[in-house]
């Protein structure tokens, strides 16, 4: 009697790599965007939560902007082109992925960070505070 996890197949080797290959065109991860931030980031990373949820405890290099207020105008600052990288407070929360549909709404590259902060504390990088 197969299990729950047996009972439907796996996808053949060819369609799987294709379904992980396009995830990860819309997600990164904590550990990827340490390490590029660590490196000079070649993106930008939005925290889209509130300025006080923000001010409490942010990713270092992060940029506060509420995914209620990405408009075009406030997207101008940077060039066409630019990725964009948006996180929120963790799996349970969608902000990122609000965030996301709206640059993508403006026509602009974007990922989700995977985990937001949940998942920056997990492995073990330390937050900034303060608004800026």
């Amino acid at each position: 009697m197969p299990t729950a996890v047996t009972a439907i197949p796996a996808a053949s080797a060819t369609l799987a790599e294709a379904h992980f290959a396009a995830e990860l065109t819309f997600e990164t991860d904590c550990w990827d965007t340490h390490d590029a931030l660590a490196q000079g980031a070649d993106f930008v990373l939005l925290d889209v939560r509130s300025p006080a949820l923000f001010a409490r405890g942010h990713v270092p290099g992060a940029v506060n902007l509420p995914h209620g207020k990405i408009v075009e105008s406030k997207m101008a600052q940077w060039p066409e082109g630019t990725l964009f990288v948006t996180y929120c407070a963790g799996p349970h929360c969608n902000g990122a992925a609000r965030g996301a549909l709206k640059l993508a709404r403006l026509g602009r590259p974007v990922k989700i960070m995977a985990g937001g902060i949940t998942g920056w504390l997990d492995e073990g990088f330390a937050l900034a505070t303060g608004d800026a």
